[in-house]
């Protein structure tokens, strides 16, 4: 199977679904005749001209809205932030409109777009351009929110996301881009809600997502050296999850490490820490450890910076701890 870049596979799924559907087209600062701020979208104005492939000015609150607007004619569009923290500028037109205007019209307007561009924090890059939104977006019903971890991921999850009716947040990261993987070349398309597990074990079950997910993995090999296997399972879609993996893991291993990159308080991990305790408690045999950044913004010094991200070490001490173990 070929190997391409993560950037790659999105520019590869946008691509294809344009060539399936008119209706579907791609705006946002620099996408055209840059090419993308990280190259996502490189060749896509040659293809498909700029009706349909849409440079816009420094306004995330207008083309939000312009493109919001446009999914009441027809339209299936995706809108490109060039990081989802200048999202914030325009988050009503997200919460406020994309995510309401089905049930406010009585079901007559689904709102077919999909918000896209990467999260978290991605180096020194500073405390206003490092955060995590997931579990903001998360929060409002009448969103999905993606957050995949790989290239494979990435374009089925995004063919899955472009197709869908519903407004949905689809978060990358720009530390991922160049991340290489296995990419089919014919079509295919991952389920919007279903979670995969990376790695099987017996022992602890581990949840993860995005990029940050690669910690768990390189705990989950150390570990294994020394006779202890953990499950590790990408969530892929945020909401809506899929609990129903996670309960069956956690029934097998009896212990549960969430980590995440994002800021401790009223998290992903918080969500899934209580829906494991309140379904199936009996089954545990140790608390839930929840790994999380510091609670502070992000540090810009490179040496603050490695001690407020969560790493693989973190994952191996919460392990050895719902182990009992040293």
């Amino acid at each position: 199977m070929r190997i391409i870049q993560f950037r790659e596979a999105i520019c590869e799924a946008m691509s294809e679904e344009m060539r399936r559907d008119e209706s579907v087209y791609l705006m946002g600062e620099e996408v055209a005749e840059y090419n993308g701020a990280y190259k996502a979208s490189k060749g896509m104005l040659d293809e498909f001209g700029e009706r349909r492939v849409i440079d816009t000015p420094i306004s995330e609150s207008g083309f939000s809205g312009v493109g919001v607007g446009s999914t009441m004619v027809g339209n299936r569009p995706i809108i490109e932030f060039m990081t989802f923290n200048f999202a914030l500028v325009g988050i009503d037109q997200i919460i406020n409109n994309s995510a309401k205007i089905r049930q406010m019209s009585g079901g007559q307007f689904p709102c077919p777009i999909v918000f896209r561009g990467p999260t978290a924090s991605a180096g020194q890059l500073g405390a206003t351009h490092s955060q995590a939104f997931e579990s903001w977006y998360a929060n409002c019903p009448g969103l999905k929110v993606i957050v995949p971890s790989n290239p494979y991921d990435a374009k089925g999850l995004l063919k899955s996301a472009i197709r869908d009716n519903d407004p949905t947040i689809f978060m990358e990261s720009e530390q991922m881009y160049g991340d290489k993987g296995e990419v089919p070349e014919g079509e295919y398309l991952i389920p919007i809600g279903v979670a995969d597990i990376k790695r099987s074990g017996d022992d602890v079950t581990i949840v993860s997502f995005g990029k940050i997910l690669k910690e768990a993995i390189i705990a989950a090999e150390e570990l294994s050296k020394k006779g202890i296997e953990c499950e590790v399972i990408d969530l892929r879609t945020i909401r809506p999850m899929d609990y129903n993996l996670i309960f069956e893991s956690v029934k097998k291993t009896n212990r549960l490490v969430i980590l995440e990159e994002s800021w401790p308080f009223g998290n992903i991990a918080t969500e899934i820490t209580f829906q494991v305790q309140n379904e199936i408690f009996d089954y545990l045999d140790a608390p839930i450890e929840k790994i999380n950044t510091a609670d502070t913004p992000t540090p810009y010094s490179p040496v603050l910076l490695k001690e407020w991200l969560p790493n693989s070490n973190d994952v191996i001490s919460s392990v050895n701890k719902v182990l009992y173990s040293k």
